[in-house]
């Protein structure tokens, strides 16, 4: 029997979840925005539209959904403006027609021609703040979100008040790797049904997330079943993937970063060992760095509170700094 798509909360005013073969997703209101080179930005404002612009960039082959929407609410609470967003390849945003580089491309780095790196990825999320008209913003990025944000800090550094990288790297060698257990599994064929693909996430969330938390199993079906229902498209993780692998060692443009910044990773971490936030740290002066005990490469439901409040207390300290400094001038 087809899934279909019903837009209604449940009977608590919770969403989204699936119930049988119906999946439930709580009502918004997604927009799309042209950010230049034929590329087309599908995302999503909550919180205080009056607030300061808060956006949350995503990782791996992970849709806007992949940023939990009471986590979003929490920030939003703070008072800020958020914008979550699929990148390019991912979601219900533009997908390259280019095929995917096999396997070989990736392990030998022969890439394709039209391969493109995470500074185009950085240039795409510029291009929807000029789109939003949004002339400065607190950027945070998970995992390849991360190195994403540290891009778009490096390289238009006007455009940003704070940022938070969680989870991430600096692209040099034998620096935040997964583990090769993590690679194996990486590399299993991809989902072909919302069923599959419910599997395959609580498969590799067993691996990689925060095994000093309660694994919240039913959530993590709940949200790969959505995110199913908006694009059931995988074959642009390999191309994000490649735009990781072709960038490389990002370690002395980060150098450059002068936005307040903020270092998240946990030390259960599979997926980006924690030399990579330790890299991350070390690579942006002055940049704080919080380890959180038995986190791995998720958010569990239990850290949505101080994830919020670090996230929150880090932007507010950049806008407090911010009008200290005008003051200052005036």
């Amino acid at each position: 029997m087809a899934s279909t798509i019903t837009l209604v909360r449940d009977d608590r005013g919770r969403g989204p979840f699936s119930r049988g073969n119906t999946i439930v997703i709580e009502p918004r209101t997604e927009e799309f925005a042209d950010v230049g080179r034929d590329v087309r930005l599908c995302f999503e404002r909550l919180g205080d539209p009056a607030g300061s612009p808060l956006l949350l960039v995503a990782g791996l082959g992970q849709q806007l959904v992949s940023w939990p929407t009471p986590l979003c609410d929490a920030l939003g609470e703070g008072g800020f403006q958020i914008i979550r967003f699929d990148n390019r390849d991912t979601g219900r945003s533009t997908h390259s027609a280019a095929a995917p580089p096999g396997l070989r491309a990736l392990l030998t780095g022969r890439y394709p021609s039209d391969t493109y790196g995470l500074h185009d990825m950085a240039r795409d999320t510029v291009g929807l703040l000029d789109a939003l008209q949004i002339e400065r913003a607190h950027v945070v990025g998970a995992s390849m979100g991360g190195m994403i944000a540290q891009t778009v800090a490096s390289r238009w550094p006007s455009r940003v008040e704070s940022l938070t990288s969680i989870f991430s790297t600096t692209g040099a060698a034998r620096i935040g790797r997964p583990a090769w257990s993590t690679w194996i599994r990486m590399m299993s064929p991809g989902p072909t049904s919302a069923g599959e693909a419910a599997d395959s996430d609580v498969a590799i969330f067993a691996h990689i997330g925060s095994h000093g938390y309660e694994q919240d199993t039913a959530w993590v079906r709940e949200q790969a079943t959505v995110a199913w229902a908006r694009d059931p498209r995988t074959d642009g993780i390999a191309r994000q993937l490649a735009a990781i692998l072709a960038t490389g060692d990002r370690t002395s443009e980060l150098s450059r970063i002068t936005a307040p910044t903020l270092v998240i990773h946990g030390d259960r971490d599979r997926m980006v060992a924690p030399s990579g936030g330790l890299a991350t740290h070390h690579a942006i002066a002055g940049s704080h760095l919080r380890i959180i005990a038995g986190m791995g490469h998720d958010y569990p439901r239990a850290l949505w509170p101080e994830l919020s409040s670090l996230i929150v207390d880090h932007a507010r300290s950049a806008d407090l700094q911010e009008y200290t400094d005008v003051s200052s001038t005036t």
